[in-house]
């Protein structure tokens, strides 16, 4: 598939367990991988709602009375799916990465391998963009999303060379961000650290984790008893919010628990993290860090 490999296919959608006359969710619809193995395991009466913010998945639309694509980012999708009169599904599936597309299209500024605008805008309406982040965040804002969403030691010190560059001609480039940082990026990690750092730009400038957040709160809210939730993350931020709202309904901290030491929690862990095997890393060399976490409303 040329617009994105899904990974974790079919692992992914076995953790739906659908039922063929079922209502599903697909919030990041992108190539619409998953979105068909959905469909194909469907009946006639069986439905499937798939989310995307970003225009070029609409490329991808599928011809199915079944499926409707809705243009919008998942952090709606409560309001959304009551717009297109769903009140209840039995399971939604999130594949959390960036598409191979994305990556691959120059232009859009998401790889560290092309010289492009420093955009990473996931939905191109959004105002937004890596340019204002790296030309006019605040030293100490830019610090904390690289140290946050970056997960980089050194913030303080880049979002510093930053500022300085910046003061004398403006940031524009993917590649003029990378000269301004040669003295970060060692040739033995430049891949590594360049990933962080982008990485963080990009979660700052599409609100993933507010987004991310705001989508786990609903999902209780429009499971029917026994639905599913299906989630493959990519990197640590994700998959501990995935994995800490699916133990204990929380971000943070510990949950209340009663006067018999109970915890009232609305999903339910099922089965171990999986990950891709050998042979689809292999195939797939995108797929190596994805975590996929399954649970079930009580």
């Amino acid at each position: 598939m040329e617009y994105h490999n899904p990974v974790l296919l079919k692992e992914s959608v076995d953790g739906l367990n659908i039922k063929p006359d079922g209502v599903y969710v697909d919030v990041t619809f992108g190539g619409g991988g998953h979105s068909r193995e959905i469909l194909s395991r469907l009946n006639e009466h069986g439905k499937l709602l798939a989310f995307d913010q970003d225009e070029d998945a609409k490329r991808n639309m599928i011809d199915d009375e079944r499926f409707t694509l809705i243009p919008q980012n998942f952090r709606f999708i409560k309001r959304y799916l009551r717009f297109y009169g769903v009140k209840k599904v039995d399971g939604v599936l999130a594949d959390l990465g960036v598409s191979s597309h994305q990556f691959d299209e120059a232009e859009r500024g998401f790889s560290t391998r092309f010289d492009a605008d420093l955009d990473m805008r996931m939905n191109q309406a959004d105002e937004l963009s890596a340019f204002q982040v790296i030309n006019f965040y605040d030293e100490e804002k830019l610090s904390d999303v690289l140290f946050q969403y970056g997960e980089l030691r050194n913030a303080r010190a880049i979002a510093k060379k930053i500022v300085e560059a910046r003061s004398e001609k403006k940031i524009k480039t993917s590649f003029e961000l990378k000269e301004v940082l040669s003295e970060f990026v060692p040739k033995a990690v430049e891949h590594k650290i360049l990933a962080q750092i982008f990485q963080g730009i990009r979660i700052e400038v599409n609100q993933e984790i507010e987004a991310l957040k705001e989508f786990l709160l609903q999902v209780p809210e429009i499971l029917n008893k026994d639905g599913r939730l299906s989630v493959i993350s990519y990197h640590s931020l994700e998959d501990r919010l995935v994995k800490r709202f699916i133990i204990n309904g929380l971000f943070e901290g510990e949950p209340e628990k009663d006067f018999y030491g109970n915890i009232d929690v609305p999903l339910k862990k099922v089965g171990k993290m999986i990950v891709p095997s050998f042979q689809e890393i292999k195939i797939n060399n995108r797929a190596r860090s994805a975590k996929l976490r399954i649970g079930t409303l009580k």
